[in-house]
């Protein structure tokens, strides 16, 4: 896609714990040291949830390429989850091409996201 990119792991073929990658990932993103992540695991499940645990990401599942532009375009993700036992790498890649070129609508969508940035500041 030619993109520049870190890649955080995991590099070995053994059971590690999503929350090692996910929130490193997560984290670098909420202090605008990235503009987005992407994260994948069995079923994207864990890194989702992990991630989410993080003030100021959007973390999105998505296993089809609609999901991932609306994802985009009505909640601004800025961190995509997939699970690769779910989908294949072609898809995968389709999933992460159409997220990376979906912009923002912004209008009514910014005012929903600006309520659970309120929520965030006042409870997190």
């Amino acid at each position: 896609m030619g993109i520049e990119y870190t890649d955080f792991g995991c590099d070995c073929e053994t059971s590690v714990d999503y929350p090692d990658y996910a929130l490193p990932v997560a984290e670098k993103v909420a202090r605008g040291e990235f503009d987005r992540g992407i994260l994948i695991c069995g079923t994207g499940i864990g890194m989702t949830i992990a991630a989410n645990k993080v003030k100021g990401v959007r973390c999105a599942l998505c296993h089809d390429v609609y999901s991932a532009k609306l994802t985009r375009m009505h909640n601004d993700s800025n961190i995509l989850a997939m699970g690769e036992r779910v989908i294949g790498p072609g898809l995968a890649r389709e999933i992460a091409k159409a997220w990376l070129e979906t912009e923002f609508e912004g209008g009514r969508h910014a005012r929903r996201i600006g309520k659970i940035a309120d929520y965030e500041n006042e409870h997190l």
